[in-house]
């Protein structure tokens, strides 16, 4: 795509990243999203629109409320730059058409999801139910699948595997290290990516998120910074590890031979 067109993605990109920051903030409080406008969290000092500009306000602003100095978390500029990036990589990846769009879609959903997730510690059973009604409904647009009535039983067939896959590793872990080892929300969502990426798809993107969970908890022992339950948020992982699939691997096949290329290295 030629400069001016990316250029137009960033600009919207960055505008619906600011909406996505007020669903992280607002979802979990079950606050409305339309209304009222909105204000700072410790203040309730109502957000000028020049203080609201993304990414700009957050640097001129000192990353300090205007009025009671409160400290802005760098979430906010980050999840505007990451729905800008995302915009552009997926657009000019897939082009301009209703499969770009819905996976634009699905990734912004992702990032909220994870936001939520890591400062909350659950994924809303909305997400779930979306993404599940998402790949069911798109089945049959997706590259992922075969075409027609087909896509709808590839479809069908990930987010069985996704689930019960999911659900059974947590169940096996729960007996095995006697807690609880990933969250009902974790399970749930699963079904809702396998209905995106098919069992091969699923799969992949499982092993993908426990390898990124992995170097997640080697870092926080290596920085001494493990919780007290020793326990992480899975969901970002997974939303991690789907969208690596989704943009690089087409099968299991692929994903065997660049194993084996990682392993010889």
């Amino acid at each position: 795509m030629d400069l001016a067109t990316n250029i137009l993605l960033i600009l919207v990109g960055l505008i619906v990243g600011s909406f996505l920051n007020v669903c992280i903030y607002r979802i979990p409080i079950k606050k409305s999203l339309i209304a009222p406008a909105s204000s700072c969290p410790t203040c309730e000092y109502k957000i000028k629109w020049y203080d609201n500009i993304p990414i700009i306000s957050y640097f001129l602003l000192k990353a300090r409320c205007r009025d009671c100095d409160t400290w802005i978390s760098f979430r906010y500029p980050l999840v505007e730059i990451l729905a800008a990036l995302f915009a552009v990589l997926v657009f000019n990846k897939l082009g301009i058409n209703l499969w770009s769009v819905t996976i634009l879609a699905v990734i912004y959903m992702f990032i909220v999801g994870s936001f939520i997730d890591f400062e909350h510690r659950i994924i809303p059973d909305g997400f779930s139910i979306a993404l599940l009604i998402v790949g069911l409904a798109t089945c049959t647009i997706n590259p992922h699948f075969d075409g027609g009535l087909y896509s709808l039983w590839q479809s069908f067939l990930g987010a069985f595997i996704g689930f019960f896959g999911v659900w059974l590793i947590a169940y096996v872990g729960e007996k095995v290290f006697k807690k609880e080892c990933m969250g009902g929300g974790d399970i749930k969502i699963m079904a809702g990516i396998g209905a995106l990426l098919g069992w091969e798809g699923v799969i992949i993107a499982l092993v993908l998120s426990s390898f990124f969970g992995l170097l997640w908890i080697i870092g926080l022992i290596l920085a001494k910074k493990i919780d007290e339950d020793n326990s992480i948020a899975f969901g970002p992982f997974l939303f991690l590890g789907a969208i690596v699939q989704f943009f690089v691997f087409r099968g299991l096949y692929e994903f065997s031979i660049f194993m084996q290329n990682f392993i010889t290295l």
